[in-house]
């Protein structure tokens, strides 16, 4: 396809920064690049109609680590490198909070549950001994006390079964992700900075002091700087990069009379998570039920999951209830050996801002603001 002169001297000539991806990370890049240079011109685009990766195909979990994710990770990294993880998260709710808005993100205070069955037993009581040592951690970060507590005495007003022990995380949250995800969509656009979606990058290259893009959809054009905020498909553009795919597959019910349900949970290490949206469940998870298949970067759904979602949602979160399931799809997550984000100067015009580790809500807002500080630097 050919630009016409209008079409390309309006879009895409003269471009200071270009932004691969309107998910969260995408636009808060920009925002932040906009907010320190109101100058510079300003692109972000993407293939999708839709910001579809992950940023509008997820939960809508305002969490920070559950503490058996936690103690995981404690097994992998070391103790200054997962509190410094959680502190991010934390501080990148509350500027995405604080810049769009509890109100037009859906924020809801209900805080964050880690569901514990008859067999987890063993996984409970090491959470309990530590619960102190994690207390005393996030008080240092929030300056909350007490934020893990035990809430045996919630399972029953909640209607499960099968479930032993619950423990609350109340400083999570939820949000609304298309709500959220709008509201950025807007308030990057009335600051001046362009979006269009439906452009497909499939290579970058620098030439001069210019990065010169070309698309399938038939034309190039160029940049003085680009960055690649596309998480888990960044290494089609960029191979190097440490980011693999994992796939997120979800479900979500009908309307359910008499639900009592309200917050967000998780269970056996993230892995599996739920929530009430307003008087329906959401119900992910089940990537550990087979690594390899949900390593991939195509959008879809398979037996082996939705059977134990429905499983799991029949005999322990909603038991005796009658429901049906409205509506079921997939998202993408970029993911790594650690959870640690890569935000990275490629060469002098070209940057990356990925692998969010499925916590792009928590994150994203503060890891665009380090990626425009890489790019611009401090205001």
């Amino acid at each position: 396809m050919d630009l016409s002169f209008w079409e390309k001297n309006s879009y895409f000539t003269g471009i200071d920064v270009l932004v691969v991806g309107s998910g969260i990370v995408g636009l808060n890049t920009a925002r932040a690049i906009k907010e320190r240079k109101p100058d510079l011109k300003i692109l972000v685009i993407d293939r999708g109609f839709l910001p579809y990766g992950a940023s509008t195909r997820n939960a809508g979990f305002a969490c920070y680590g559950s503490l058996t994710e936690l103690m995981d990770d404690l097994t992998k990294m070391s103790e200054s490198e997962v509190f410094d993880l959680v502190e991010r998260r934390w501080k990148g709710l509350r500027k995405l909070r604080t810049i769009l808005g509890d109100e037009n993100i859906g924020y809801e205070p209900f805080g964050g549950y880690e569901v514990f069955a008859t067999a987890d037993e063993l996984n409970y009581k090491s959470c309990i001994e530590r619960l102190d040592y994690f207390n005393e951690s996030l008080f240092k970060i929030t300056g909350a006390k007490n934020i893990y507590q035990n809430k045996d005495n919630c399972i029953n007003d909640f209607g499960f079964s099968d479930v032993n022990h619950l423990i609350l995380n109340s400083g999570e949250g939820q949000i609304d992700a298309g709500k959220m995800m709008k509201s950025l969509l807007r308030y990057v656009r009335e600051i001046g900075i362009e979006v269009i979606n439906g452009i497909n990058i499939i290579s970058l290259e620098q030439l001069n002091e210019e990065m010169k893009i070309s698309t399938a959809n038939g034309f190039d054009f160029k940049a003085k700087q680009v960055v690649v905020t596309t998480n888990a498909f960044a290494k089609q553009l960029l191979p190097v990069l440490e980011v693999e795919p994992g796939r997120a597959q979800v479900l979500i019910t009908n309307p359910i009379d008499g639900l009592k349900i309200k917050g967000s949970f998780h269970y056996e290490k993230g892995y599996y998570y739920f929530r009430n949206v307003g008087d329906r469940i959401l119900f992910g998870g089940g990537r550990n039920l087979d690594f390899d298949a949900e390593r991939t970067i195509d959008f879809g759904l398979t037996n082996t999951v939705q059977n134990k979602l429905e499983e799991l949602l029949q005999k322990m979160i909603l038991p005796g209830k009658t429901y049906t399931i409205d509506q079921r799809w997939s998202g993408i997550m970029g993911l790594g050996k650690t959870k640690t984000t890569i935000i990275k100067k490629l060469s002098d015009h070209l940057f990356c801002a990925v692998r969010m580790g499925g916590m792009g809500i928590a994150i994203g807002t503060l890891v665009g603001e380090e990626a425009a500080e890489l790019i611009v630097g401090k205001a």
